[in-house]
Protein backbone atom coordinates (compact mmCIF):
# COMPACT_ATOMS: atom_id res chain seq x y z
CA UNK A 1 0.00 0.00 0.00
CA UNK A 2 1.63 3.01 -0.94
CA UNK A 3 1.24 6.48 0.61
CA UNK A 4 -0.61 7.70 -2.40
CA UNK A 5 -2.82 5.10 -2.66
CA UNK A 6 -4.17 5.23 0.93
CA UNK A 7 -4.49 8.61 0.86
CA UNK A 8 -6.62 8.58 -2.33
CA UNK A 9 -9.02 6.08 -0.16
CA UNK A 10 -8.97 8.78 2.57
CA UNK A 11 -9.89 11.19 0.04
CA UNK A 12 -12.53 9.18 -1.09
CA UNK A 13 -14.23 8.32 1.66
CA UNK A 14 -13.96 11.66 3.05
CA UNK A 15 -17.07 12.18 0.58
CA UNK A 16 -18.80 9.12 1.32
CA UNK A 17 -22.85 9.70 1.92
CA UNK A 18 -24.11 7.13 4.37
CA UNK A 19 -27.19 9.12 3.86
CA UNK A 20 -27.84 8.82 -0.03
CA UNK A 21 -28.65 4.92 -1.46
CA UNK A 22 -30.18 3.22 -3.81
CA UNK A 23 -32.08 0.28 -4.02
CA UNK A 24 -32.17 -2.18 -6.90
CA UNK A 25 -35.47 -4.41 -7.01
CA UNK A 26 -34.53 -7.61 -8.85
CA UNK A 27 -32.54 -5.76 -11.42
CA UNK A 28 -30.82 -8.86 -13.16
CA UNK A 29 -28.63 -7.62 -16.36
CA UNK A 30 -24.97 -7.48 -15.39
CA UNK A 31 -24.36 -4.56 -17.09
CA UNK A 32 -27.05 -2.65 -16.16
CA UNK A 33 -26.19 -3.93 -12.33
CA UNK A 34 -22.14 -2.75 -12.46
CA UNK A 35 -23.67 0.17 -14.25
CA UNK A 36 -25.69 1.67 -11.48
CA UNK A 37 -23.39 0.41 -8.96
CA UNK A 38 -20.54 3.04 -10.80
CA UNK A 39 -22.87 5.30 -10.66
CA UNK A 40 -22.98 5.20 -7.17
CA UNK A 41 -19.32 5.43 -6.67
CA UNK A 42 -19.43 8.34 -8.94
CA UNK A 43 -21.73 10.52 -6.91
CA UNK A 44 -20.23 9.04 -3.19
CA UNK A 45 -23.06 6.61 -1.98
CA UNK A 46 -21.54 4.65 1.06
CA UNK A 47 -23.85 1.57 0.61
CA UNK A 48 -26.48 -0.01 -1.80
CA UNK A 49 -29.11 -2.46 -1.31
CA UNK A 50 -30.34 -5.18 -4.08
CA UNK A 51 -33.74 -7.83 -4.16
CA UNK A 52 -32.30 -10.58 -6.11
CA UNK A 53 -34.29 -11.65 -8.96
CA UNK A 54 -35.38 -14.91 -8.28
CA UNK A 55 -32.04 -16.46 -10.39
CA UNK A 56 -29.77 -14.80 -8.04
CA UNK A 57 -27.61 -11.77 -8.04
CA UNK A 58 -26.24 -10.80 -11.75
CA UNK A 59 -22.76 -12.11 -12.42
CA UNK A 60 -19.73 -9.87 -13.95
CA UNK A 61 -16.25 -9.88 -13.80
CA UNK A 62 -14.29 -11.22 -11.07
CA UNK A 63 -15.71 -13.80 -8.57
CA UNK A 64 -17.13 -11.87 -5.08
CA UNK A 65 -19.16 -13.72 -2.42
CA UNK A 66 -22.40 -11.60 -1.75
CA UNK A 67 -25.39 -12.80 0.35
CA UNK A 68 -23.66 -16.28 0.52
CA UNK A 69 -23.20 -16.94 -2.85
CA UNK A 70 -20.39 -16.13 -5.21
CA UNK A 71 -20.90 -13.46 -7.86
CA UNK A 72 -18.43 -11.25 -10.30
CA UNK A 73 -16.84 -8.08 -9.55
CA UNK A 74 -18.64 -5.30 -11.75
CA UNK A 75 -17.04 -3.20 -14.12
CA UNK A 76 -14.30 -1.14 -13.04
CA UNK A 77 -14.17 -2.93 -9.91
CA UNK A 78 -17.07 -0.82 -8.26
CA UNK A 79 -17.91 -3.30 -5.78
CA UNK A 80 -15.04 -3.04 -3.94
CA UNK A 81 -15.71 0.77 -3.45
CA UNK A 82 -19.72 0.08 -2.16
CA UNK A 83 -21.01 -1.77 0.67
CA UNK A 84 -24.07 -3.82 -0.97
CA UNK A 85 -26.83 -5.38 1.54
CA UNK A 86 -28.73 -8.13 -0.01
CA UNK A 87 -32.21 -8.54 1.13
CA UNK A 88 -34.86 -11.68 0.84
CA UNK A 89 -37.54 -9.47 -0.27
CA UNK A 90 -38.81 -6.08 -1.56
CA UNK A 91 -41.18 -5.56 2.10
CA UNK A 92 -38.29 -6.32 4.39
CA UNK A 93 -35.88 -4.27 1.77
CA UNK A 94 -38.44 -1.40 2.30
CA UNK A 95 -39.14 -2.07 6.12
CA UNK A 96 -35.18 -1.84 7.02
CA UNK A 97 -34.37 1.22 5.07
CA UNK A 98 -37.39 3.19 6.57
CA UNK A 99 -35.95 2.01 10.15
CA UNK A 100 -33.23 3.35 9.03
CA UNK A 101 -34.82 6.75 8.48
CA UNK A 102 -34.29 7.03 4.57
CA UNK A 103 -37.08 8.28 2.30
CA UNK A 104 -37.73 5.82 -0.57
CA UNK A 105 -38.77 7.37 -4.11
CA UNK A 106 -39.26 5.14 -6.94
CA UNK A 107 -38.54 6.05 -10.02
CA UNK A 108 -41.91 5.33 -11.50
CA UNK A 109 -44.37 6.56 -13.84
CA UNK A 110 -47.58 7.01 -12.11
CA UNK A 111 -50.05 9.83 -11.60
CA UNK A 112 -48.71 11.41 -8.48
CA UNK A 113 -45.01 11.49 -9.93
CA UNK A 114 -43.60 14.51 -9.77
CA UNK A 115 -40.29 15.46 -11.78
CA UNK A 116 -37.06 14.31 -10.50
CA UNK A 117 -35.60 17.77 -9.96
CA UNK A 118 -38.17 18.45 -7.53
CA UNK A 119 -37.49 15.77 -4.70
CA UNK A 120 -35.62 17.01 -1.67
CA UNK A 121 -32.06 14.67 -1.84
CA UNK A 122 -30.49 16.33 1.15
CA UNK A 123 -32.94 14.43 3.08
CA UNK A 124 -31.57 10.36 4.03
CA UNK A 125 -32.95 8.79 0.34
CA UNK A 126 -32.99 5.67 -1.06
CA UNK A 127 -33.93 5.65 -4.47
CA UNK A 128 -35.77 2.37 -5.34
CA UNK A 129 -34.94 1.59 -9.06
CA UNK A 130 -37.24 -1.49 -10.73
CA UNK A 131 -36.57 -4.59 -13.52
CA UNK A 132 -35.84 -3.81 -16.70
CA UNK A 133 -38.62 -4.73 -18.53
CA UNK A 134 -41.35 -4.02 -16.11
CA UNK A 135 -40.15 -1.33 -13.89
CA UNK A 136 -40.62 -1.24 -10.04
CA UNK A 137 -43.54 -3.62 -8.62
CA UNK A 138 -46.97 -2.62 -8.33
CA UNK A 139 -46.11 -3.53 -4.50
CA UNK A 140 -42.67 -1.79 -4.17
CA UNK A 141 -44.57 1.51 -5.80
CA UNK A 142 -47.18 1.27 -2.85
CA UNK A 143 -44.61 0.92 -0.21
CA UNK A 144 -42.76 3.80 -1.27
CA UNK A 145 -42.77 7.49 -0.09
CA UNK A 146 -43.41 9.29 -3.00
CA UNK A 147 -42.60 8.63 -6.96
CA UNK A 148 -39.96 10.38 -9.20
CA UNK A 149 -40.08 10.67 -12.86
CA UNK A 150 -37.48 11.74 -15.43
CA UNK A 151 -39.26 13.86 -18.05
CA UNK A 152 -39.51 12.80 -21.81
CA UNK A 153 -39.87 14.57 -24.76
CA UNK A 154 -39.37 11.87 -27.48
CA UNK A 155 -41.56 8.97 -28.92
CA UNK A 156 -39.97 6.79 -25.82
CA UNK A 157 -40.93 7.42 -22.51
CA UNK A 158 -38.93 5.92 -20.48
CA UNK A 159 -34.75 4.93 -20.21
CA UNK A 160 -32.61 2.45 -19.43
CA UNK A 161 -32.61 1.48 -15.54
CA UNK A 162 -28.79 2.22 -15.09
CA UNK A 163 -29.39 5.87 -17.14
CA UNK A 164 -32.17 6.85 -14.76
CA UNK A 165 -30.02 5.52 -11.86
CA UNK A 166 -27.69 7.94 -13.02
CA UNK A 167 -29.56 10.81 -13.88
CA UNK A 168 -31.16 11.16 -10.68
CA UNK A 169 -28.04 10.49 -8.58
CA UNK A 170 -26.53 13.20 -10.12
CA UNK A 171 -29.25 15.64 -9.43
CA UNK A 172 -29.34 14.45 -5.81
CA UNK A 173 -25.11 15.28 -6.13
CA UNK A 174 -26.07 18.58 -7.49
CA UNK A 175 -28.42 19.19 -4.09
CA UNK A 176 -25.89 17.65 -1.71
CA UNK A 177 -22.68 20.19 -3.31
CA UNK A 178 -25.04 23.15 -2.95
CA UNK A 179 -25.96 22.24 0.76
CA UNK A 180 -21.76 21.38 1.47
CA UNK A 181 -22.51 17.51 2.32
CA UNK A 182 -19.44 16.78 0.79
CA UNK A 183 -17.31 19.58 2.88
CA UNK A 184 -17.30 17.22 5.24
CA UNK A 185 -17.29 14.03 6.75
CA UNK A 186 -20.38 12.77 7.04
CA UNK A 187 -19.02 9.03 8.92
CA UNK A 188 -18.92 8.39 12.57
CA UNK A 189 -15.50 7.83 13.19
CA UNK A 190 -16.17 4.03 13.63
CA UNK A 191 -17.64 4.02 10.03
CA UNK A 192 -14.67 5.65 8.96
CA UNK A 193 -12.11 3.27 10.61
CA UNK A 194 -14.00 0.04 9.50
CA UNK A 195 -14.87 1.29 5.89
CA UNK A 196 -10.76 1.95 5.61
CA UNK A 197 -9.57 -1.55 7.10
CA UNK A 198 -12.25 -3.13 4.22
CA UNK A 199 -10.42 -1.34 1.20
CA UNK A 200 -7.68 -1.96 1.95
CA UNK A 201 -8.28 -5.49 2.82
CA UNK A 202 -9.55 -6.07 -0.56
CA UNK A 203 -7.10 -3.66 -2.00
CA UNK A 204 -4.37 -6.46 -1.02
CA UNK A 205 -6.39 -8.88 -1.52
CA UNK A 206 -6.44 -8.21 -5.66
CA UNK A 207 -2.88 -7.78 -5.42
CA UNK A 208 -2.01 -11.41 -4.24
Amino acid sequence: MTPERLARMRAVLDKRQPDLTVLMERVHKPHNFSAILRSCDAVGVLEAHAVPAKHGLPEVEEGLELGGKTHLETSGSAIKWIGLKVHEDTPSALAYLKAQGFQVLAAHLSEQAVDYREADYTQPTCILLGTEKWGVSPEAAALADGHVRIPMLGMVQSLNVSVAAAVILFEAQRQRLKAGFYDRVRLTPEQYAAVLEEWITRHERGRG
